[in-house]
């Protein structure tokens, strides 16, 4: 078997479907199942949901777990943390767990995060946020990269200079969520920072926040000019998005999945959650995700409130045939 090639940032940008798309780390959301299914639709690249950088050095079980990804990639391993030296170890073992980027989280908003000086509050302290990067970048031979936000409040958007800062410290690549800390997922996302981060800087920038469709994401990449998308939210239960958007760049009519489509691809997901994770969890934890799935279909909110008062995974997939059957 022949030695797999490193992966490389730049051609990533160059060769990757142009331009590339991203799945957006989001906890609790994109496990391996979810990633897969991602990839499946045309997910250029995805990252592990933030894995705390102090948690990989202790060998937690649970976050281990998090850096479950043999077998996958491209993949990217995102780390949360405010001391460059656990970071830069932690990224270490992100490596040897094969991983072929490290991204570090500086755009989380939770208070319990920035309240340790991790995550948003990074972009409150421009010389620590530089000396994690330049910290990790000397630790692995793997591309860094970053995902920040537009600023911590809209007195001060700094992501334009931030990145500049991350840019020289050893980052690859940027990608910045155009709300503020403050905003946290409320309000728009402000494309216009992203187009001065991009102008800002002489390494790929990823626009993020806002994409629910592929005339939105077209729009996007005109007006900032940027080297990729990175989906979040627009993407649960909708990993058709991906197509959508692919097909918006190609000037293609795009047909949305019919809705025994979507439901035989939600079935799907359970499944492999409840091979990944066992019975009750697997239940437990596709609960937001059929949810998602179902969200805007006729009597969905009926189905969802069912759907939530069971733990047996085959009356979970009753209710969904049901559903099907009666709604035809």
């Amino acid at each position: 078997m022949s030695e797999r090639q490193p992966f490389s940032l730049n051609v990533f940008y160059a060769r990757a479907s142009s331009p590339p798309l991203l799945l957006a780390p989001m906890a609790g959301v994109t496990d391996r199942p979810f990633r897969a299914l991602a990839r499946e639709q045309g997910c250029d690249l995805a990252c592990t949901e933030m894995v705390s950088a102090k948690a990989v050095n202790q060998k937690n079980p649970q976050t281990w777990k998090l850096l479950d990804i043999e077998g996958e990639f491209p993949v990217g391993v995102q780390l949360f943390g405010s001391s460059p030296e656990v970071m830069a170890a932690a990224a270490a073992i992100a490596q040897a767990k094969g991983a072929a980027l490290v991204d570090i989280n500086m755009g989380c908003p939770v208070p319990k995060i920035v309240g340790n000086g991790e995550g948003a509050a990074l972009m409150q302290n421009p010389r620590l946020a530089e000396e994690i990067v330049r910290r990790v970048s000397l630790e692995v031979s793997i591309p860094v990269t970053v995902k920040i936000r537009a600023g911590w409040d809209e007195n001060s958007l700094n992501a334009p200079s931030l990145a500049k800062r991350l840019a020289q410290a050893g980052a690859g690549a940027i990608t910045v969520h155009g709300r503020s800390r403050e905003q946290y997922y409320s309000g728009k996302a402000d494309w216009g920072i992203i187009r001065q981060t991009v102008q800002a800087v002489d390494i790929p920038v990823i626009g993020n926040g806002d994409i629910w469709s592929g005339q939105e994401a077209l729009a996007r990449l005109e007006e900032t000019g940027c080297a990729g998308l990175m989906l979040a939210r627009g993407a649960l239960g909708n990993p058709w998005l991906f197509p959508e958007i692919r097909a918006a760049l190609k000037g293609r009519e795009y047909k949305p999945p019919t809705k025994e489509a979507r439901f035989s691809l939600a079935l799907r997901h359970f499944r492999q959650e409840l091979e990944y994770r066992g019975g009750e969890r697997g239940t437990a934890f596709m609960r937001k995700h059929l949810a998602w799935y179902i969200k805007g279909l006729p009597g969905a909110a009926a189905l969802r409130n069912k759907i939530n008062t069971t733990t047996d995974p085959k009356e979970v997939e009753k209710l969904m045939a049901a559903y099907l059957e009666d709604k035809r």
